[in-house]
């Protein structure tokens, strides 16, 4: 017997390296092997188109799938973030502004069929109103309310400001998300179809965020958060969800004075610099934004995100350096 023990001691007529036994077995085991790969070969062909096909589909549906999302002052800025991340996401979404040109030049950056336009001015109730009716005639749902129109104060001590302008900013930025807020959840007690809205919170929401010369503007979005998680309480017990979303420090227009008063003129170089740190582009808030929309993003009613939170506050600081060594500072107004 080749290789075995045949009873005489410490005779071994051949030695074979495991590693060669272990390729013998192995081979032996393929040879057994090989009329089943042979029959598998061709079903494994014809499955291929298949799976193929299927990884396509899981691919291209989206978080936001068939949701019916209306987006306040969504022309520019964060709000236009925010209505391109939903129809990413397979949303289709309602452009607003005040400005009906506005309107019309924003939805020609949409694919079509993927987003309708409204004129709104969210100050009017029966604006919204109407915004909402128009939404649902053409979608036939409303899934989610993003109110995010909002607008901020010139640059001014109190004793210099306008007190019309200081009541148009509570006009817009809180009385219209009470708006939105209202007329969304009409239309939910009306129809019981799920709601989630979106308000948004801003310079002055937090404890610590303080808002001299703009006070007007951090005044609303200090009640934003009051409101938020009032109507949050009010409604716990129905299938709605409405929660609070802060975009950080964002460039847009609103940061921007086309006729800097003199004040804004003193503090400009600080606010620079701020902006230098700490602003982020729209994309930062709007991916914030899709995880709160989604089914599956793990929010609930009542939430707050932010998206300058003590942990991204502490990066954009220590990364500052650096960015500003390389000349990788973003300052585009969006």
């Amino acid at each position: 017997m080749v290789g075995g023990n045949v009873g005489v001691k410490n005779f071994s007529p051949i030695q074979l390296p495991d590693g060669f036994i272990r390729t013998t077995q192995q081979l032996s085991s393929s040879y057994y092997l090989l009329p089943i790969t042979y029959y598998l070969l061709p079903i494994t062909y014809y499955l291929l188109p298949i799976t193929h096909c299927l990884f396509d589909f899981t691919r291209i549906v989206g978080k936001l799938d068939s949701k019916v999302a209306v987006i306040t002052g969504s022309t520019r800025g964060i709000g236009k973030a925010i209505a391109e991340a939903y129809v990413n996401e397979g949303a289709k979404v309602v452009i607003t502004s005040r400005n009906r040109e506005h309107v019309e030049k924003t939805l020609s950056d949409f694919p079509q069929g993927s987003a309708i336009g409204q004129v709104c001015d969210v100050s009017d109730y029966s604006d919204v109103e109407k915004l909402v009716e128009t939404t649902v005639g053409a979608f036939g749902v409303l899934d989610l309310f993003i109110n995010n129109a909002g607008i901020t104060d010139t640059f001014y001590n109190i004793t210099d400001s306008d007190p019309e302008e200081w009541g148009h900013i509570i006009d817009i930025n809180l009385k219209g998300t009470y708006h939105g807020t209202r007329a969304a959840l009409h239309y939910h007690l009306k129809t019981g179809h799920p709601l989630k809205i979106i308000n948004m919170a801003g310079s002055g929401t937090d404890k610590k965020s303080n808002t001299p010369f703009i006070s007007a503007y951090g005044s609303t979005k200090a009640a934003m958060a009051r409101f938020t998680f009032a109507v949050a309480e009010e409604y716990r017990e129905y299938p709605v969800s409405i929660m609070l979303l802060h975009p950080g420090l964002v460039r847009t227009d609103m940061t921007r004075a086309v006729q800097p008063t003199p004040e804004m003129k003193r503090q400009q170089e600080t606010f620079e610099t701020i902006c230098d740190i700490f602003s982020q582009p729209p994309s930062v808030a709007a991916a914030l934004a899709v995880k709160m929309a989604s089914d599956n993003g793990g929010t609930k009613n009542g939430d707050y995100l932010s998206a300058l939170d003590q942990k991204r506050r502490k990066w954009l600081l220590f990364t500052y350096p650096f960015r500003k060594l390389f000349n990788k500072i973003d300052r585009r107004s969006w």
